[in-house]
């Protein structure tokens, strides 16, 4: 991987007390992203010649958490209208009389 070459070529010249460029530092953090961080991102990208469904998992399972925490809200606004504590008089606000 080219990341860890650059990485190498970092400890060697911190080692030798050379000043890093502001230009190594920057080219050190996108290949840490491109090599790195990417490489899920890529297989999905990869997978979704072959499944559609299977590379849009990351959105399946956001849509659920998303629906389920939906329906738990509405149950939990549904339970406290029942109790009929909330004072709904027109007047209940002081800037509405």
């Amino acid at each position: 991987m080219h990341f860890i070459y650059q990485s190498n070529i970092l400890i060697l010249s911190l080692l030798k007390n050379q000043i890093m460029t502001w230009r190594g530092f920057f080219e050190g953090i996108a290949d840490l992203f491109v090599d790195v961080l990417f490489v899920p991102m890529d297989a999905l990208r990869t997978l979704e010649l072959s499944s559609w469904f299977g590379a849009n998992i990351l959105n399946w399972i956001f849509m659920l958490i998303g629906f389920v925490a939906f329906i738990y809200w509405m149950k939990e606004i549904k339970k406290y209208n029942d109790q009929g504590t909330e004072d709904r008089s027109i007047t209940s606000h002081s800037y509405l009389d």
